[in-house]
């Protein structure tokens, strides 16, 4: 799937929900589903600056796409990185530095997070970008 064919069923997901208490369930829930990171990434380098919780994220190509692990220490925080890694995790690193990440604010994400949780949001995705710009460069 693409990217933004990914970003679209996530929004059609969180539609499915009335009100913000279960759109957090649901995220929360997709933050236990996440595939958890080796603990030998649990580093310092891997952790992204700029959350409020400790986000660790770990990225390696394979096969000209970039695979991603990651975990967190708050199960909300958990769940957006899941979100994230749903989205751009087996993408090409040039599909990932092209994709616009709307679909947040589509979902009402960002406006229902406290600021530095919103702040938090915006460093993963950052993150996950020079992953990719990283990757790319190497090619």
């Amino acid at each position: 799937m693409t990217i933004k064919e990914i970003q679209n069923e996530i929004v059609d997901e969180f539609s499915m929900f009335d009100d913000w208490m279960q759109r957090y369930e649901y995220i929360i829930e997709l933050g236990k589903s996440l595939p958890l990171i080796d603990e030998k990434f649990k580093t310092d380098e891997n952790i992204i600056k700029g959350c409020q919780s400790k986000v660790w994220l770990q990225g390696e190509e394979n096969d000209g796409k970039i695979m991603f692990t990651a975990d967190s220490d708050a199960i909300l925080t958990k769940g957006i990185i899941a979100i994230l890694i749903r989205v751009f995790s087996n993408q090409k690193p040039s599909a990932i530095l092209e994709a616009k990440t709307d679909f947040i604010d589509e979902i009402g994400l960002k406006e229902h997070l406290s600021p530095t949780r919103a702040n938090g949001l915006v460093s993963m995705i950052k993150q996950i970008k020079m992953y990719a710009l990283a990757f790319e460069a190497k090619n």
